[in-house]
């Protein structure tokens, strides 16, 4: 995102597609977003900030907290919804709109994270034993 996105002449790839760039963008930068159109799941990113909160239509807030995240720690440690473990490389729409909070704990290295998600790319994780 940081390559992709920036202040430059070139810091806007292609056509804005109607809002949908942008809108993966904002999803995207809060550490989550849609993948396959249909769906009701997001896949999870890698946040930009450190705690991001979303107030819902619904007047719930769904909260993201991303500890230790930096260009550097790449791999997701643990991760808890609600202060019970999670172990989905994904997030349900129901989950967003029921609020609560996402808490990610971010790593240097594979082997601190116990083989939970692996680097891939720039949306960087895979979840490992996923099934």
């Amino acid at each position: 995102m940081d390559k992709m996105y920036n202040a430059s002449e070139n810091g806007y790839p292609g056509d804005e597609d109607e809002g949908q760039m942008s809108s993966w963008y904002v999803l995207s930068a809060a550490g989550f977003y849609s993948v396959c159109p249909g769906t009701d799941q997001y896949v999870i990113g890698s946040p930009l900030f450190k705690k991001i909160t979303i107030t819902l239509e619904n007047g719930k807030k769904f909260t993201v907290e991303a500890n230790n995240n930096s260009s550097q720690n790449v791999y997701i440690q643990s991760a808890t919804l609600n202060g019970k473990p999670y172990t989905h490389n994904w997030i349900s729409h129901a989950d967003l709109i029921n609020g609560g909070v996402l808490h990610l704990k971010w790593a240097i290295n594979l082997r601190l994270t116990g083989g939970w998600l692996k680097r891939i790319n720039h949306s960087r994780y895979q979840k490992i034993n996923d099934h």
